[in-house]
């Protein structure tokens, strides 16, 4: 059966239930109607997105904040640094740091086979429940190889989370919005480093800022218990009544209203044309086609119009993008940094918790202008700024005086700056953006891998990279930043005010018309997914025997209303 004919039949399939028995789909949607709507439902979402992020970087910023401290050094002198002494310490102290990343791939690939099965919020929920394991045993360890296991854990926990939360939010955003809400996001993963280090610059013990991970997670675990799950996923499964109150409850709108119409019909229509693709199509209890619930991983290495490889490609090497501009040598090693420069380990850390305090409020910045400006924009913004700065870290580290290592320490705080507006929150944003539905959780869990695959990389060379070439370590970093520039130029199509099935239509225009998508991203005559445009460059077009059967022909305007 072709694509057409499906599609094709479940449109009319649509109409005859609305015109035949409308009541019992009505009714069953109203069964699922939701108590928080509209922007109430909106700041639900955000804040328990947000506490995910904030606890990814706290358990990011804490460990930076540790390794100089007294007591955490008495209990494992393996991460004490001596340069005096010829042993291997910068590399245990690197790996203990690194191998939190090991643990965040092993939770992202997880999510090739999880993800889909379990949902966006059950996902969430045990990526939670892993985390608060991991962080226990963190807080009670009294060895090293003890520790060393405990960040595994906390990192398989955390990685499941990074790869899902993003997708859930993006899927439950709308998309004039949907920037700069992730980007909250992102800025709370700079909160969670500041409170890191603050909180272990003072006098506590080193186990509490490790067992204030706990409550972050748990506020995550039970606000999602009040949320609904992803409209695309339920969608996708069949549970089409769910996914039309859902859809009317974020825009706050009754499910007869055509706009709520039309995003329901885009989403239908990605996932029939993704069912095609090579999963297997069951029929609802009300008689529309969905997935049987396996994301084929061979989709993801189909192009035609769905473009799939390209697009899941544009993520990972997005994700890979953000750890090669060096951010994780401040994040990670803030307070050694710091150290080099001349500073006491008391002053350090003080400058460290600085540094972090601006780098969390330079995050707020990328929340008002990403829908404003765009994603292209923002990240070219970010690199350029990046390469600049470690250009200058490179000279200054040369001279070595007083002077200039005054001036590198602010240009640590440039960097950062750079950073927080153009790449934060940027890769957790895009990857969820740019691919279809059909392959939307495998794709991310790919992507986000990409992240802790260079994540470990970077973190793992940098100790060892300072003690060996000492501001080379710069040079290298400032190389990486000047690559991204022309790559983002040339192939990275801009995502902001499109929904996500308009991506969709981007790329099949592009494929049709054989030309780059990017320039297509950038055209102003796009049609919206969801009306017969967007059908027919989607290859989806009814029949030309009864090509009267649209089921947005009914809905006055639709065509028209913006997503």
């Amino acid at each position: 059966m072709t694509p057409q004919s499906v599609l094709h039949e479940e449109k009319q399939q649509y109409e005859e239930n609305e015109s035949g028995d409308p009541s019992g789909f009505e009714a069953e949607v109203a069964s699922h109607a939701l108590s928080l709507r509209g922007r109430n439902l909106t700041v639900a979402l955000a804040f328990v997105a947000g506490a995910g992020f904030t606890l990814f970087g706290y358990d990011q910023g804490v460990m930076s904040a540790l390794l100089t401290a007294g007591q955490f050094e008495k209990v494992f002198p393996q991460v004490v640094v001596d340069p005096s002494l010829n042993n291997d310490h910068a590399t245990l102290q690197s790996f203990v740091v690194a191998i939190y990343e090991i643990g965040c791939l092993a939770g992202a690939l997880s999510n090739l086979w999880v993800g889909d099965r379990l949902g966006r919020r059950r996902t969430i929920i045990l990526g939670g429940c892993i985390m608060i394991i991991g962080a226990i045993l963190q807080t009670t360890s009294y060895s090293y190889s003890q520790l060393v296991v405990a960040r595994i854990i906390t990192g398989l926990g955390n990685g499941l989370n990074t790869s899902t939360v993003p997708s859930y939010h993006a899927e439950c955003s709308p998309a004039a919005k949907r920037g700069s809400l992730i980007m909250i996001e992102g800025c709370l993963i700079t909160f969670g480093v500041m409170v890191s280090y603050w909180a272990s610059a003072s006098s506590a013990q080193w186990r509490v800022p490790i067992a204030l991970q706990i409550v972050l997670a748990l506020i995550m675990i039970f606000g999602i218990g009040f949320l609904p799950e992803s409209p695309r996923w339920l969608v996708k499964h069949g549970r089409s009544a769910e996914a039309m109150a859902v859809i009317s409850a974020l825009e706050d709108r009754p499910p007869s209203d055509s706009e709520v119409k039309r995003t329901f019909h885009a989403i239908r229509e990605a996932v029939v044309i993704e069912d095609l693709s090579g999963s297997d199509v069951d029929i609802d209890n009300k008689g529309f086609k969905k997935t049987s619930g396996k994301s084929s991983l061979r989709s993801i290495f189909t192009n035609g119009r769905s473009q799939n490889f390209r697009r899941a490609t544009l993520g990972v090497v997005n994700q890979c993008f953000q750890q090669i501009t060096g951010i994780n040598l401040i994040t990670y090693y803030a307070t050694i940094l710091f150290q080099r420069l001349g500073l006491s380990d008391v002053n350090s850390r003080i400058i460290a918790a600085a540094n972090g305090t601006e780098y969390f409020l330079a995050s707020i910045i990328a929340i008002f202008v990403i829908d404003r400006v765009g994603r292209r924009k923002l990240m070219l913004f970010g690199a350029i700024g990046q390469c600049l700065t470690m250009i200058l870290l490179a000279i200054l580290g040369s001279i070595d005086n007083s002077g200039a290592q005054v001036v590198s320490s602010v240009l640590l705080f440039v960097f950062n700056s750079f950073f927080a507006v153009g790449w934060l929150g940027m890769t957790w944003l895009y990857p969820a953006e740019i691919v279809g539905l059909g392959i939307r959780a495998p794709a991310n869990a790919l992507s986000t891998a990409s992240n802790w695959i260079f994540n470990f990389m970077v973190v793992m060379v940098t100790g060892p990279s300072f003690n060996n070439i000492s501001w080379g370590t710069y040079i290298v970093f400032a190389a990486l930043n000047a690559l991204i520039v022309p790559m983002v130029y040339f192939f990275f199509p801009e995502t902001a005010g499109r929904s996500l099935e308009d991506m969709d239509v981007i790329f099949a225009l592009a494929y049709n018309e054989g030309v780059s998508p990017v320039g297509v991203s950038l055209r102003k005559d796009i049609p919206l997914a969801g009306s017969p445009e967007a059908d027919r460059i989607l290859g989806i077009e009814p029949s030309p025997h009864n090509r009267t059967s649209s089921f947005l022909q009914n809905i006055p305007g639709a065509e028209r209303d913006s997503n």
